[in-house]
């Protein structure tokens, strides 16, 4: 769709489809008016028969939406997908901010779809938070291995609220109850509330969304990874930004405080040749090479165990210092788009510390700060804590492709999605390395690596001669 009506001539912004019993699809998305004002409009399909939905009819009477009384009109944006209410009419949630500082959730109500209701109050709302864009609002399965439509709720559900904070472009969420009778929803833990605690993803990622895939029983992710680079840079490449592998979304019932993310199973159609690597040791201080040849498009599983060779003692350590601050317990863990001098390279590590309590707390991160010689990106150490539980080992999966890395560990508790630009480690001079920079531990590693194809994206429908 284009700007091209006075409700959206400034911009047509983020929407969100619901498809509806009977096989329509309804499209609500914001638009900017000709005044910048920022209203939510109806389109639909113009052939549901096309596979790819390719053409869209606005609705002639939009905006079916406008910013209610009190609500700054430019800050009132990305409906969601809607859901279905116990009284039998549809729901959808608006992200806006009030007083320039709370960021909030609106509900609205609609049987129709061209017009809506706004509901008493808010779905939830976060002092100091600031703008709430691209909200996501879904349910998961305390107990289930699949995805729930948007609208199940009842016994064994619960849901999360997710936000894109406009003031620091970080994607938030939490994990709480929704209410259906007074469309309230409440965080399990108030001190990890939405914009104040979890990250969706710890690293270059923003404006997420959610779908419910009813074909696997799924609910998929998508997340945009924006540039760091210069604008000139995307001007001269033609192109700026890439969305991240779909991501299967669901509730982690070993802990109970946190959604995993893993990779939809598709991207397992593009491995090649495979390679493994058991029970390597890695000393104190010690890089290993892994000779799997050219290290640009991989799948890895990393397993890691630690043995102790020196005494123990509390650290005050994170993932600020990167992979060069050494510690007793840490950093250990693959350099990943490296070249074969190490002038460049990505750490993604583990670093474990050692708590006053006399527990460990284990931090999952990622360096970019030697990952280019290129002097005008943005290089910065991502990363946070990562539950490690008693009888799990040390575990990553990355995603290798080129210029991005996109890592999960302990089966994606966290995720951090990595970009970067090399100017040495690229095509046949990228390379894969394990590295344990601790200094009071042997790290032994096991791996299974893939190469992995080119998805080969072609037009719809293909020449497949």
């Amino acid at each position: 769709m284009i700007p091209d009506r006075w409700y959206d001539i400034n911009g047509v912004w983020t929407g969100s489809a619901t498809l509806l019993p009977d096989g329509r699809i309804m499209m609500l998305y914001t638009g900017s008016t000709n005044e910048s004002v920022q209203v939510q409009n109806l389109a639909y399909p113009a052939n549901l028969s096309d596979p790819l939905l390719i053409d869209w009819v606005k609705y002639p009477d939009n905006p079916v939406i406008v910013p209610p009384n009190g609500t700054e009109t430019d800050e009132f944006r990305d409906p969601t997908t809607a859901w279905m209410g116990p009284d039998g009419t549809w729901r959808i949630t608006i992200g806006s901010r009030y007083n320039k500082s709370v960021g909030l959730s609106l509900v609205y109500q609609t049987s129709n779809f061209t017009t809506y209701d706004l509901l008493e109050g808010v779905l939830h709302a976060v002092p100091g938070t600031g703008m709430w864009e691209c909200v996501d609002f879904y349910p998961v399965a305390i107990n289930g291995s699949t995805g729930l439509d948007s609208s199940a709720n009842g016994p064994g559900t619960k849901h999360v609220l997710k936000a894109s904070l406009d003031d620091t472009k970080r994607d938030h969420y939490a994990i709480g109850v929704y209410d259906l009778a007074t469309d309230k929803w409440t965080p399990d833990n108030p001190k990890e509330d939405v914009g104040i605690g979890l990250q969706v993803d710890y690293g270059r990622y923003y404006a997420s969304k959610t779908f419910y895939d009813q074909s696997k029983q799924r609910r998929v992710l998508w997340g945009w990874i924006n540039e760091t680079d210069t604008e000139t840079d995307d001007l001269a490449k033609g192109w700026a930004s890439v969305q991240t592998i779909p991501r299967e979304v669901l509730y982690d019932n070993k802990t109970g405080t946190n959604i995993l993310q893993w990779p939809v199973e598709e991207i397992e159609s593009l491995r090649l040749r495979s390679t493994d690597f058991t029970e390597i040791v890695v000393g104190p201080g010690s890089v290993v090479p892994l000779n799997i040849g050219q290290a640009t498009q991989l799948d890895i599983f990393a397993e890691f165990e630690i043995e102790m060779v020196s005494e123990t003692k509390h650290e005050k350590y994170g993932c600020s210092g990167g992979a060069v601050d050494r510690s007793n317990l840490g950093p250990f863990g693959l350099l990943v788009i490296a070249d074969q001098t190490l002038s460049e390279l990505t750490p993604i590590f583990f670093r474990p510390v050692n708590t006053t309590e006399g527990t460990v707390e284990t931090y999952f991160c990622a360096d970019e700060t030697r990952s280019s010689e290129a002097s005008d990106v943005y290089k910065q150490v991502y990363g946070s804590t990562v539950p490690v539980l008693t009888d799990e080992k040390f575990q990553m999966r990355l995603l290798v492709d080129h210029s991005i890395v996109e890592s999960f560990a302990q089966g994606g508790r966290r995720v951090i999605t990595s970009r970067v630009y090399p100017t040495k480690a690229i095509y046949g001079d990228a390379r894969l390395f394990l590295f344990n920079n601790a200094t009071g531990v042997k790290v032994k590693a096991t791996l299974k690596i893939w190469d992995l194809n080119s998805a080969f994206i072609h037009p719809f429908p293909f020449d497949q001669n």
